[in-house]
């Protein structure tokens, strides 16, 4: 693939190349995932795609590009049947897509969109094809992925599965053919896909810029030469780009041939359970992967290589099992997994030449000389010689140390080395009053494009969602006068109603974690973490943006600026030293200059602040008053406050009580932020309700029956 850029200059790069070359030779791969940091060429090889793939035919005058030698018969632009005496289709030929979906684009301009008036009026179906039928027979390519809204991301990866799109809008439905080669980039460090997400691409790609400084010069070089004549530059690479389209269109013809034999499927389904794969997708991506593998090579047999080459395309975002793990795999695992099989194989292959094994009893399928007891054991020597393959990945507890020492230290002002969270837990669900219009997630109530009908307004720009009941009212008073005189409703411009949803809403989260002295005990921060964590796990799973400010010693700090990456705020709290006095005051007022800012950036986003502190303020002359009136400001901007009552020990001064009263918020303390406790609670409950109808029923037996 020819671009300015030498792949050579970024780490895994030819893993994308690769990725992207297996998907134009089979779409059914199901697209790749590219994940980076910015600045890696990501779409810059994405685009160089678009022109080594062949040229497509095309039904003439069809909207969504039906194949002349195979028109679809559902197609909306159909039927598209035999013209002339030859009795074939019309058809011609065009260059494949690359259709660009923006990260702001609307259902309607992904999928299509209905004219509800004349499906009304005339009965009509006047459909105006979108992006998902553009793409059709080509690539389409959706920059930063994850920042595309939920509910977008489900349509196109539903799209992407079935090869097909459907429309429908109060009971009128239309479907389109939409096979595409399906590409996603995103920066990990603006904010993950969910696992479900993941889980739907086919293939996933890291890439990360080189440190060698020949290479990032290389990388200059081209880029300026492209600069200066790209007519030029492109005709240098003229004869490499040709010679790949010739060989992804010779890989293509041959891709019906290559035979998937047993050995291979085996070995794919060894190794997805070997990595404890969620569902099947796994393992028919691994298939398809090392069909195209083997295409691409030439070969009409998939290898052990094809096999292994495809489990490190198609597994690693597939292990993932909660936001803060990292995507990878295992490449020894993953070798000792297929070398594994491949000896099992040769075990149940006979040799007609000895009743031994297929190599006799010295070679490798039989006996070797060792006694038959052995053989069981031969594979655990090195699991027993070294370490556990998980070791690395579990934490380990800090040293116990004595109370006494523990107080020593807490009172200084000196630093004290980050603690380890505590595990997380589920959380009690932390909303903002009232009702927002900010953007589509899971959290507070809000009115956005889908969600349960609460009522009808006139549209304000184009009709998305029609309600029907409320048009037929408004249109119904004007039938005689606009001389209605068949069965069909006269509906105009001005009937139409869009019908108000309410849903949930993601909200920014900022957190103003107290990182001070007073928090320094190791059980107590260690818990504060863990309680942190889990509230960073709610804002994944409930679409928020997350900040976070910490305080200590003299000041307060921006530790990680509002951001759609759960991941990178995990990684800041684990890292967070302690000690030092307590500037409440300081991190309030740090926390209401970040949402001043944020306000002015995202109007509809409301902000939901989360303190975390045990409510204690020293330094500097009156510093409860200094915090009281900190609290005041964010009180005065109506912005939703939770304080998290850190305070633990037999005697409490309640000072987070009393800055959540500050604040015009609540309080809740680390037992009551469980939503296992709750739960607990309403069990406890419910029992007690129980046994006291049972004793009531005991001692009134006529009333019972």
């Amino acid at each position: 693939m020819s671009t300015p850029f030498p792949f050579t200059a970024v780490v895994g790069m030819d893993d994308l190349r690769l990725g992207l070359l297996l998907n134009a030779v089979s779409p059914a791969v199901g697209g790749v995932l590219v994940r980076g940091e910015k600045g890696t060429a990501k779409s810059t090889a994405v685009r160089a795609l678009a022109a080594l793939l062949p040229e497509v035919p095309v039904v003439t005058g069809c909207r969504f590009s039906c194949d002349p030698a195979a028109p679809d018969p559902r197609c909306p632009d159909g039927p598209h049947g035999p013209h002339g005496a030859d009795g074939r289709v019309p058809g011609g030929a065009r260059a494949a897509r690359m259709v660009e979906l923006p990260v702001g684009a609307s259902e309607d301009r992904l999928v299509g969109a209905l004219d509800i008036e004349r499906a009304l009026s005339e009965g009509v179906k006047a459909f105006e094809p979108g992006l998902l039928a553009d793409a059709h027979r080509g690539v389409l390519y959706v920059d930063e992925v994850n920042l595309l809204h939920d509910h977008l991301v489900d349509l196109l990866l539903d799209a992407a599965a079935m090869g097909a799109s459907y429309v429908e809008r109060e009971g009128v439905s239309v479907r389109h053919a939409a096979r595409f080669l399906l590409v996603g980039t995103m920066n990990p460090e603006e904010g993950e896909l969910r696992p479900q997400l993941l889980d739907r691409f086919g293939l996933t790609v890291e890439v990360a810029a080189s440190r060698e400084p020949d290479l990032r010069v290389e990388v200059v070089r081209r880029r300026l030469a492209y600069d200066d004549d790209p007519a030029g530059f492109a005709a240098r690479w003229a004869g490499e780009e040709s010679a790949l389209r010739e060989r992804i269109v010779a890989a293509r013809a041959l891709l019906p041939d290559v035979r998937l034999g047993d050995t291979a499927l085996r070995q794919i389904a060894a190794t997805c359970a070997a990595f404890e794969v969620d569902g099947m997708r796994a393992d028919i991506v691994m298939a398809r992967t090392a069909t195209a593998l083997a295409a691409w090579a030439g070969r009409t047999d998939v290898t052990a290589d094809d096999v292994r080459q495809a489990a490190l395309l198609a597994l690693p975002h597939r292990r993932r099992r909660n936001p803060f793990d990292a995507p990878g795999l295992d490449e020894e695992k993953l070798d000792e997994t297929l070398e594994e099989f491949k000896g099992d194989e040769r075990d149940e292959d006979p040799d007609p030449d000895g009743p031994d094994g297929p190599d006799g009893p010295d070679g490798p399928g039989g006996g070797g000389g060792q006694p038959p007891e052995q053989g069981p054991e031969a594979p655990e020597g090195p699991a027993q010689d070294g370490p556990a393959p998980d070791d690395s990945a579990v934490p380990r507890q800090p040293e116990p140390q004595p109370e006494g020492e523990q107080q020593r230290r807490n009172t200084g002002a000196g630093e004290q080395s980050p603690v380890r969270a505590a595990e997380p837990f589920r959380t009690k669900v932390l909303s903002v009053p009232g009702l927002g219009e900010g953007a589509a997630g899971r959290r507070s109530r809000a009115r956005t494009e889908r969600g349960r009908t609460t009522g009808s307004r006139r549209p304000r720009a184009r009709l998305t969602t029609l309600h029907l009941a409320a048009t037929v009212q408004a249109a119904a008073p004007h039938q005689r006068a606009r001389g209605r005189s068949g069965p069909g409703l006269v509906v105009r411009a001005d009937d139409l109603r869009q019908a108000t949803k309410e849903g949930r809403e993601g909200n920014l989260v900022l957190f103003v974690v107290d990182a001070s002295g007073s928090m320094a005990a190791r059980r107590r921060m260690s818990a504060v973490k863990g309680a942190v964590l889990s509230l960073l796990l709610d804002a994944y799973q409930r679409r928020d943006k997350v900040g976070l400010v910490t305080f200590r010693g003299r000041d307060a700090e921006l530790a990680l600026p509002p951001t759609s990456s759960v991941d990178a705020a995990a990684a800041r709290l684990e890292s967070l030293p302690t000690g030092g006095r307590t500037p409440l005051a300081a991190g309030l007022l740090k926390a209401h200059d970040v949402l001043r800012v944020e306000r002015m950036r995202d109007p509809a986003r409301r902000p939901l602040l989360l303190v975390v502190t045990d409510g204690r303020a020293t330094g500097g002359r009156d510093p409860v008053a200094l915090a009281a009136r900190a609290a005041r400001l964010h009180a005065a901007d109506g912005t939703a406050s939770v304080v998290v009552d850190c305070e633990t020990g037999p005697v409490r001064l309640g000072l987070a009580a009393s800055l959540a009263g500050e604040l015009a918020g609540t309080a809740v303390t680390l037992d009551e932020l469980r939503a296992d406790r709750i739960a607990g609670l309403v069990r406890d409950v419910q029992q007690m309700s129980d046994g006291h109808r049972d004793g009531h029923v005991a001692k009134n037996p006529r009333r019972a029956a």
